[in-house]
């Protein structure tokens, strides 16, 4: 049986650098670009590795910026993305909100999305949807929530909105933003709320404790190794989620060698590896087949060694990083 690998990128500004008086066009080339002195570390540079592997990305854009900066952001954004074949979805980040003159939303805030009443989700998802639409993209089929701070009534909403597929579910945030109502065991993938729910992959790193398929979360020798036993247990899918910016240092002023490096790793392994697929969600099965609810969640288990040699390679990396 042949897992689905769906690489997505959450691409969106920083809230931070605008609450720091940086502009619109810094803020695209540092977040969304990735740009430091030696390059361009982000938007392109993963498309770069995709496309020499031949895998389609799923890059999850945030429009809410246009609300702040101008609209014109948000097309920013999505032409380089469209213009070299990979897909685009929708990302809110509802923390912008407390930003924006004249909000749809009134005075109404939220961190997450999942914090807003039924009516005002589905009213922000419309017009962040219009937005991505105007800005050119196809109209999307899935979403995710920024902080993956969704709950059931999000689904709802989405599914009334008659989007297909939702991905904010980490098992690893549940507690700590995430409100979806599954348990950390749920199905890759599987129907709730009246949509199909793709769940963010993962490990045990220890035993009890999920660790998700993050770019800079797991090293290459973690995520291979939770490729390969999604492969051994017949999985659907394996859902990886990155950032636009998530290939530069936390302070943004060089590229992140060892993540890079895990990048370019991932990638070869999917290519390399026949019975791994790199997909979209327009590759995935319907969201009410039985295939959905009959398939039960397996992830890789914890293995001390690789964990501890994580934390090797994270330091080694910070050392390299200190001396410059």
């Amino acid at each position: 049986m042949t897992c689905a690998v769906l690489y997505t990128v959450d691409t969106e500004l920083s809230l931070a650098l605008h609450q720091r008086g940086v502009s619109a066009a810094d803020n695209l080339a540092s977040s969304v670009m990735g740009r430091c002195d030696s390059g361009d570390y982000g938007l392109h540079f993963h498309m770069d590795c995709l496309d020499a592997a031949e895998m389609t990305g799923v890059f999850f854009v945030d429009p809410m910026p246009g609300l702040v900066y101008g609209r014109q952001i948000v097309a920013d954004m999505i032409e380089p993305i469209l213009a070299r074949g990979h897909d685009v979805q929708l990302h809110v980040h509802s923390e912008w909100l407390a930003f924006i003159d004249n909000s749809p939303l009134g005075d109404l805030r939220a961190h997450n999305i999942g914090e807003l009443p039924f009516a005002a989700q589905r009213d922000l998802l419309i017009v962040a949807r219009e937005m991505l639409i105007e800005a050119g993209a196809p109209s999307p089929v899935a979403f995710r929530a920024g902080n993956y701070g969704a709950n059931d009534d999000t689904l709802r909403a989405l599914a009334l909105l008659g989007f297909d597929w939702d991905s904010s579910f980490n098992p690893a945030y549940i507690g700590h933003g995430c409100a979806i109502g599954l348990p950390a065991d749920s199905a890759p993938i599987t129907a709730h709320c009246g949509i199909g729910e793709v769940a963010i992959s993962g490990l045990f790193d220890r035993p009890g404790h999920i660790r998700p398929a993050q770019l800079c979360a797991l090293s290459a020798w973690e995520m291979t190794s939770a490729l390969g036993h999604a492969g051994s247990t017949n999985l659907p899918c394996f859902n990886i989620v990155s950032h636009s910016f998530e290939l530069l240092s936390r302070d943004r002023v060089r590229p992140n060698e060892a993540v890079i490096a895990r990048l370019q790793k991932l990638c070869a392994h999917v290519h390399n590896n026949s019975w791994l697929k790199s997909a979209t969600f327009a590759d995935l099965p319907p969201p009410q087949t039985d295939v959905l609810r009959s398939t039960t969640a397996k992830r890789a288990p914890a293995n001390l060694l690789r964990t501890v040699a994580r934390y090797g390679e994270q330091a080694l990396a910070q050392w390299r990083y200190e001396r410059g």
